[in-house]
């Protein structure tokens, strides 16, 4: 008899634990921003000695993951996750200009986007995205007359293409896989050697340089790269061509920053197009849009290079010890005023 009462006072004790974790959860992802501090608890991993001896970068050579333990500092599949201080500034512009690159760097300015953001972004684009190198801007935009003049540094141009406007702004994200797919098979691609896409509602802090180049880059996504995977938000639509079953999935990656080689990009557009051409041909949309087509393209393809949040942090999580140097910050999101 005192077996089985102290069972249930277990079960009770047991089921409570459980109510409970789940309702700082919900508080946690929904509903207190104050909670959010709390996730950098959550370990991150640890990277293996071996793997750690082995890291090295086309752009940095030999790199010093060791420097940064509290971070996890590379993949499972050996490609490195790129965190200040692990890498070497000076060597990989060295080896950037040695290689004489062009770099391309993409960016969609529609409707109220164009002049809410593009100015800043371009203004500190020059200051801090791949200083002394060769870059080539593409912006996007349906009026290619309201294009902001902004002083280009020596080597760097910028080109402007007209593209037309969709009624929603989801299908204005969704649309730039396809219209980047053509561009890289174009001018674009033929201009440069290696591309960034990236999303106009962010500005530059500090310095973006040749440290985050490579074949693939993924970036972290700012909001998650702490949570346990079960916890990600991957398309879980079985009938989406994003669709990811539970335990598929590494990292959740940002599609506010990706980039590579114009032949990999290439890739990744076309497979990004094609699965939005398939849930729309069913009448189905991704939950993130592109951005949950983007997360099933590099778990199926792993990305030869991973950025760190500090590459592209939001201001909303506050100040972090990990985040030593912010490179890119989100601006203030005016989802009412720009998408109406």
């Amino acid at each position: 008899m005192a077996l089985k009462e102290g069972l249930r006072a277990w079960k009770r004790i047991f089921w409570r634990q459980i109510l409970l974790a789940l309702g700082l959860l919900g508080l946690f992802l929904y509903g207190l921003p104050k909670f959010r501090h709390l996730e950098a608890l959550i370990p991150m991993g640890v990277c293996p000695s071996a793997t750690m001896s082995l890291l090295r970068d086309n752009f940095t050579g030999a790199l010093r993951p060791w420097s940064r333990p509290e971070v996890l500092t590379c993949t499972p599949w050996g490609a490195p996750i790129i965190w200040d201080g692990i890498f070497d500034p000076d060597v990989a512009k060295q080896e950037a200009t040695q290689q004489n690159l062009t770099i391309g760097l993409t960016v969609f300015a529609v409707g109220r986007y164009l002049e809410k953001y593009l100015e800043r972004f371009l203004e500190t684009a020059e200051q801090h995205f791949m200083a002394g190198q060769s870059v080539v801007y593409y912006v996007f935009t349906e009026r290619p007359g309201a294009v902001p003049r902004v002083a280009l540094g020596p080597g760097r141009r910028l080109r402007v293409e007209l593209v037309v406007r969709e009624q929603r702004w989801q299908d204005v994200s969704m649309a730039r896989m396809r219209t980047l797919h053509a561009a890289l098979g174009g001018r674009l691609g033929r201009e440069a050697h290696f591309v960034f896409c990236m999303d106009v509602d962010q500005h530059f802090s500090s310095t973006f340089g040749p440290e985050a180049l490579a074949e693939s880059v993924a970036q972290l996504h700012s909001w998650h790269y702490h949570w346990p995977r079960w916890l990600l938000p991957f398309e879980r639509d079985a009938h989406s061509a994003a669709a990811m079953a539970r335990g598929e999935g590494d990292f959740y990656y940002h599609a506010a920053v990706f980039g590579g080689s114009v032949a990999a990009l290439r890739d990744l557009t076309a497979h990004c197009a094609r699965g939005l051409a398939w849930d729309r041909a069913r009448g189905l949309e991704a939950r993130w849009h592109d951005e949950s087509h983007l997360n099933k393209f590099f778990w199926l393809h792993k990305p030869a290079k991973v950025l760190s949040p500090e590459f592209c942090w939001s201001p909303d999580l506050g100040r972090r010890a990990e985040i030593r140097r912010p490179r890119l910050l989100w601006a203030p999101k005016e989802y009412r005023l720009l998408r109406d």
